[in-house]
């Protein structure tokens, strides 16, 4: 345990009485996390031993940064807004032209960027949002009304499509982010929530809502699972009956009509996926 770790732990067991007015250290360390999440030298969640593990002292940095500071207003051109100090005025407020070729990814009017994310080389943000804690990998769109969540980690090379978000999850400080894997395609008004792991590779239709509690099926295999889609997966909405009622409603689910190989993924249509 370091002892940036040491200091957020013990504070966070006494929460309830941190504020602005705490020990400078417990301020201190959470100002460095959040500057450390800012230039992406630590994440909320990274991938060990082919295992995704959340870095939970982090993730109570950030909701204790929420005691530390107060409420303030920025005026605008055409509206005012109220919020937190350190959130306010956004990941790039005051960049020249300068910082924007060092940090290398392109960002567009009307993005709202939290500072505290990450967002790697190459990557394009359309008119998108982008909260505190999401870390965007390299060569990723965020497209235009595409949300990526608090402490949601982003792959490198994905594309998450017009209106979808990629949730965030805050509290429990145990809980897994939602994790988009590199490579992934996300179709246009997708949600996908709740700390659910999307594969390497894979291809999601437009429309899809997949959280803890949806059930993924293999369409080949009969299989049903939970949380995770496979590697190279492609997957579209579909519905289950209810095996004690036929008569009744189905209930929408996440189908896997293939899975493909890398060689296969990089070489075929998004379209083409996607077709029978």
């Amino acid at each position: 345990m370091n002892n940036l770790e040491k200091i957020i732990n013990e504070a966070w067991d006494k929460k309830d009485q941190i504020n602005q007015d705490s020990d400078k250290s417990i301020i201190d360390a959470i100002n460095e996390i959040i500057e450390k999440l800012d230039n992406g030298t630590v994440r909320v969640a990274e991938k060990i031993n082919e295992q995704w593990i959340t870095h939970q002292y982090i993730k109570k940095a950030i909701m204790l940064s929420f005691r530390i500071y107060g409420m303030e207003t920025l005026e605008g051109p055409y509206s005012s807004w109220r919020d937190k100090a350190h959130l306010l005025k956004g990941k790039t407020a005051g960049w020249t032209n300068k910082d924007f070729e060092k940090a290398g990814f392109r960002m567009v009017p009307n993005s709202p960027v939290r500072k505290g994310s990450f967002v790697g080389k190459n990557v394009v943000l359309m008119p998108c949002y982008v909260n505190i804690g999401a870390y965007i990998d390299e060569g990723t769109m965020i497209d235009t009304f595409a949300r990526a969540g608090s402490c949601c980690q982003i792959g490198k090379n994905c594309h998450i499509s017009a209106g979808s978000g990629v949730g965030g999850v805050l509290e429990p400080a145990q809980a897994l982010p939602t994790i988009i894997e590199d490579g992934v395609f996300l179709g246009a008004m997708s949600e996908v929530v709740e700390g659910v792991i999307v594969g390497e590779g894979s291809v999601l239709s437009m429309g899809m809502y997949i959280g803890q509690s949806t059930k993924i099926v293999n369409r080949q295999t009969g299989e049903i699972t939970y949380g995770k889609i496979p590697p190279y997966s492609v997957v579209v909405p579909g519905s289950l009956p209810d095996k004690k009622n036929p008569l009744g409603p189905s209930l929408s689910c996440a189908v896997i009509i293939k899975q493909v190989d890398e060689k296969t993924r990089s070489k075929t249509s998004i379209n083409d996926l996607l077709r029978e």
